[in-house]
């Protein structure tokens, strides 16, 4: 297939600004738990900086009890970073909370599983124990000064008065966010939507609710949206979706739903995010999907000729957003089904005139082509272009 950038039209986007929303990025902790990715701490710190430029209100930097490579990680990515909040993950314990504080963040995430399952096979705790370590490990925190996000894993196959109990035990502990853990992604929207609506209702103080979706069931961006428009303040997410098993909520596609579907304000210089999921790639060595939305290659791409004709005349008719607002650029694809005004604006890219004649002519090449199972590049058709054209003098 042969592809043409199209120069941008501007598409209106209504902002109503009704509501505000954070993202927490954890590419750089949930995200390199990818199978097989392990990043060295200069090249953590340069997507720090890559989301810090986005606009994400805090960075996961990492998890510095896990090695001392990870704790140098943390450390330099907390002195270089200044807009955004960098937050290390900590279990509910003081060794990893003290290990936090010498990696000279301001604020630490916390989290202990509440699922049945997990306390009894991986914690070995009772529900009680769970509560006084959570409660605990919240006032220890911030008695050193530290913003405390607290993480119930495991939260949705958790039973919810338990939950509820967790939840309130440690914002009256002094926890400024909550965080609903999708662990294993059993949500689905209508689902999480309503257990939003019960912590929010039933858990009681000063605190921002957040979730935290995994893919397992390919809900983790639906999901996250679904809670958000619920009521969430928050959502976690990583760029391109990376992360353990089927990866994390990918934060590139919750920010453009949550601003240009459901109207809400965020921090996200959305014309940034291809330059960061490039970066991401590149690093985390992993491609990104050409389907994928938002940062695909594809996911403005344009091949058939009723589609064509409809974006050649007004991009509304088949772009949600103007690509340029992503940091995407238009394509004209050529290929089998492919109309009349795709050949004829290739033509026009190339400062040919097309005539009716010839523009026919090249259409049943390419079609002729793509029938008989081959693509299409550019010098293929500036090839038939040439041939078409001095068959036309001979």
């Amino acid at each position: 297939m042969v592809w043409i950038a199209q120069e941008m039209i501007q598409s209106p986007v209504k902002e109503t600004g009704v509501r505000y929303v954070r993202f927490l990025d954890t590419t750089l902790r949930d995200g390199e738990q990818t199978p097989g990715v392990a990043l060295r701490p200069e090249e953590k710190l340069i997507i720090a900086m890559k989301l810090e430029d986005l606009g994400v209100d805090s960075i996961e930097a990492g998890y510095p009890s896990v090695s001392e490579g990870e704790f140098k990680s943390v450390k330099m990515i907390s002195k270089e970073i200044t807009e955004s909040e960098v937050i290390a993950l900590s279990r509910s314990n003081k060794a990893d909370i003290d290990k936090a504080i010498d990696a000279d963040v301001k604020a630490v995430h916390l989290f202990i599983a509440t699922s049945d399952i997990h306390m009894k096979y991986k914690l070995r705790m009772s529900r009680s124990q769970v509560i006084e370590t959570a409660v605990n490990a919240v006032e220890y925190a911030k008695s050193h000064g530290l913003t405390v996000e607290f993480s119930a894993e495991d939260a949705t196959r958790s039973d919810l008065d338990f939950l509820i109990n967790v939840f309130q035990s440690v914002v009256n502990a002094g926890a400024d966010r909550l965080d609903i853990a999708d662990t294993v992604g059993v949500m689905w929207p209508s689902r999480i939507m309503n257990l939003v609506k019960v912590i929010k209702s039933n858990v009681k103080g000063n605190y921002l609710l957040s979730v935290h979706c995994h893919d397992d069931f390919g809900m983790a961006v639906a999901n996250s949206v679904a809670a958000i428009e619920a009521g969430a303040d928050q959502a976690h997410g990583t760029i391109n979706g990376v992360g353990e098993r089927a990866g994390n909520a990918a934060l590139e596609e919750i920010a453009s739903a949550v601003k240009f579907l459901l109207g809400y304000d965020t921090r996200i210089r959305f014309n940034k995010i291809k330059d960061v999921s490039d970066t991401v790639s590149r690093f985390f060595k992993i491609p990104v999907p050409p389907n994928k939305a938002i940062v695909g290659a594809n996911a403005f791409s344009h091949e058939s000729g009723i589609h064509v004709h409809g974006i050649l005349s007004n991009p509304q008719t088949y772009e949600p957003i103007d690509p340029t607002m992503v940091g995407m650029s238009r394509r004209i694809v050529l290929g089998k089904h492919s109309g009349r005004h795709s050949v004829e604006y290739a033509l026009k890219m190339m400062g040919i005139e097309p005539s009716n004649e010839l523009v026919m002519r090249i259409l049943h090449r390419i079609k002729q082509l793509g029938d008989s199972g081959s693509s299409l590049t550019w010098e293929d058709f500036k090839r038939i272009v040439l041939m078409e054209i001095n068959s036309e003098s001979a």
